[in-house]
């Protein structure tokens, strides 16, 4: 097999989907599930304004980030990954918490080649900027927008918010054992 590179989100996709639920129900005095967020966008099952999500989550995120627990099957994939192909991480993540981020790899003992946080979730010019082979997301639009104008494979981490139709290209799984399979049938 040739070596690939492989481009991954990180919030919903290498971090349990899960991850904010436990904070917006403490601060929101709700008593939310994963089963409860049925879009992307949080503030509306919060019944909030976006622009107080914002606020919000201007003053948490780096707590959450810090914190954040990984996706069950995430750390034995990418370890199995890391001799076999590069790892690129393209996230949304704002850039000012590289450092955070890069210490949350290391205190779990996640393999990466490269860290990219470019503040937005429009990925697809770093996607193509890396000569990424295959990506692997949770936010529906932008695993059917990389497909379609990178024109490669995305593995979409299947979770409640994400359940519209998808691109050809888009590959649903329900769990990174499964996505290590589909990568195996793709290769």
């Amino acid at each position: 097999m040739n070596k690939k590179r492989f481009g991954i989100d990180i919030d919903g996709t290498v971090t349990a989907p899960s991850t904010f639920i436990p904070y917006l129900n403490e601060h929101f005095k709700k008593n939310l599930t994963i089963d409860d967020i049925t879009e992307y966008e949080l503030s509306s099952a919060l019944g909030i304004s976006k622009e107080e999500f914002d606020k919000w989550m201007k003053i948490h995120e780096s707590n959450i980030y810090k914190r954040a627990e990984l996706a069950v099957g995430v750390h034995p994939v990418l370890s199995e990954w890391k001799n076999e192909h590069d790892l690129y991480y393209i996230s949304a993540r704002p850039s000012d918490f590289h450092e955070l981020t890069r210490n949350w790899f290391i205190q779990y003992e996640l393999p990466y080649d490269h860290i990219e946080l470019i503040g937005t979730h429009d990925k697809i010019s770093a996607v193509k900027k890396h000569g990424v082979h295959i990506f692997f997301e949770d936010k529906h639009d932008n695993a059917c927008s990389i497909a379609e104008a990178c024109g490669i494979p995305v593995i979409l981490m299947d979770t409640p918010y994400n359940q519209e139709p998808v691109h050809k290209f888009v590959h649903r799984v329900s769990d990174w054992n499964t996505a290590k399979k589909v990568v195996k049938e793709l290769l």
